[in-house]
């Protein structure tokens, strides 16, 4: 049946409408909307969003195959309500070469769940020595835009200017992992009081915050376009705030657990708080929230890291660093941001959503729910409370630290471009 009707959804939070669904299109948006010919889903006041675009995904696929791959990362992406991911660049082989960004991009194609639209690696084997094909992938199938060495910063200044001015050209951007290596050999959690009294390696924010100052003053000296991932303290709001004041083209983004996770849970050693950068603490955790609230920080991003169970289940100076993410995402953004008055539903999907399509420059997502407009959608039953279980996951792992946890919010349903992916909770 190709008609659907969501009848009394609040649409962005709103008074309740209907919104008819015909192919891949939303062809109406009102009330007592006409069912004849329809499948009807009685939303009952649930939320309806535009499908969550997620800028910054670890899909693993190719090399990672026994942490998740292309099919089970999007189907953990659908289950949390996201209809489109980038995927970073950090495979084996790396996604430097327009031959492994198409791969990735045809393997998005062929599962189904969500668009997967690759993301390129600034350097050669990420090893932050020499550009690699930016434009080469730029104008593959895969048509990339966005660039990145995640999980090893572009810390060599010269290639960092090169890679601006590259991307200038197309209108790409260079999403910088900042981390000075220098300042973080050995880091192991958050410098400061905790760290000390555990006798872990510290990883200072400094280490985060100087990068950021000198690349937005590169972006600015270039005029280029510079995004920053997974920004986790109050200093590097403050850097991006003043950047933004000189009308410097920077645009950054937070994850949900430095929204809501401190360094204080490292006390327990547990490697599922093992994460980069590192979880912070309260103070930064609050000025994160006031920068995504006040539009300092752009977006929400994931930055889903999946690891197999004997990656994560060791001791902690072993363990790899990462959290799965996808599945949980919009329920900590509820928790956090919403619940808490910093946020209305219109702003989370401005910030899930709409800039985080925005940014990447990927057309036919972060759209208004309009007729007209591509049916890509979530529904949201944010009166729901449940305790979060990794074993209903779709994800091929499970190094989650949300295990156990009440959280707020259910996904009911997800549409790419009309046809669900998900029904009543589950993969269709």
């Amino acid at each position: 049946m190709s008609k659907i009707l969501i009848r009394g959804a609040k649409v962005l939070g709103g008074e309740p409408q209907d919104v008819l669904i015909d192919g891949e299109t939303i062809a109406e948006v009102g009330t007592g909307l006409s069912a004849e010919g329809a499948q009807v889903i009685e939303a009952d006041g649930r939320i309806l969003l535009p499908g969550l675009v997620d800028l910054h995904t670890h899909l693993r696929e190719p090399g990672r195959e026994d942490s998740e791959t292309v099919l089970t990362g999007t189907r953990a992406a659908a289950s949390g309500g996201f209809t489109a991911v980038f995927a970073m660049a950090n495979t084996f082989p790396v996604a430097d070469t327009a031959g492994v960004v198409e791969q990735v991009w045809r393997l998005g194609k062929e599962s189904g769940y969500c668009d997967v639209q690759p993301i390129g690696a600034v350097t050669v084997g990420l090893e932050g020595k020499k550009l690699a094909e930016l434009g080469a992938m730029h104008e593959s199938a895969a048509g990339v835009r966005v660039f990145s060495d995640d999980g090893k910063c572009v810390d060599d200044a010269v290639i960092m200017r090169r890679a601006l001015e590259y991307v200038k050209a197309f209108d790409g951007v260079v999403a910088q992992h900042a981390q000075e290596p220098r300042l973080t050999e050995g880091a192991q959690m958050n410098e400061g009081i905790v760290s000390a009294e555990l006798g872990l390696g510290g990883w200072p924010a400094v280490a985060e915050e100087s990068i950021i100052a000198r690349d937005v003053l590169l972006a600015e000296h270039v005029g280029s376009r510079v995004h920053i991932c997974h920004l986790s303290t109050a200093g590097s709001v403050e850097i991006v705030r003043w950047a933004k004041s000189r009308g410097i083209d920077v645009t950054a983004e937070v994850t949900p657990h430095h929204l809501l996770l401190t360094d204080e849970l490292v006390r327990s050693y547990n490697p599922v708080y093992k994460v980069n950068p590192p979880l912070r603490t309260e103070a930064d955790v609050m000025a994160l929230r006031e920068a995504l609230a006040d539009g300092t920080i752009d977006i929400v991003a994931t930055d889903h890291a999946p690891h197999p169970h004997e990656d994560k289940d060791c001791e902690w100076g072993a363990a790899a660093m990462g959290m799965v993410g996808l599945e949980t995402a919009l329920s900590v953004v509820q928790h956090t941001m919403v619940d808490t008055g910093l946020l209305d539903w219109e702003a989370v999907a401005d910030r899930m959503s709409v800039r985080p399509a925005a940014i990447g420059r990927l057309e036919g997502h972060g759209r208004p729910i309009a007729a007209g407009e591509p049916a890509n959608l979530t529904l949201l039953d944010s009166a729901y409370r449940g305790v979060v279980d990794p074993a209903g996951f779709a994800s091929r792992s499970r190094n989650t630290p949300y295990e156990g946890r009440e959280l707020p919010g259910r996904v009911t349903h997800t549409f790419l471009r009309g046809r669900a992916t998900v029904v009543d909770g589950n993969l269709a």
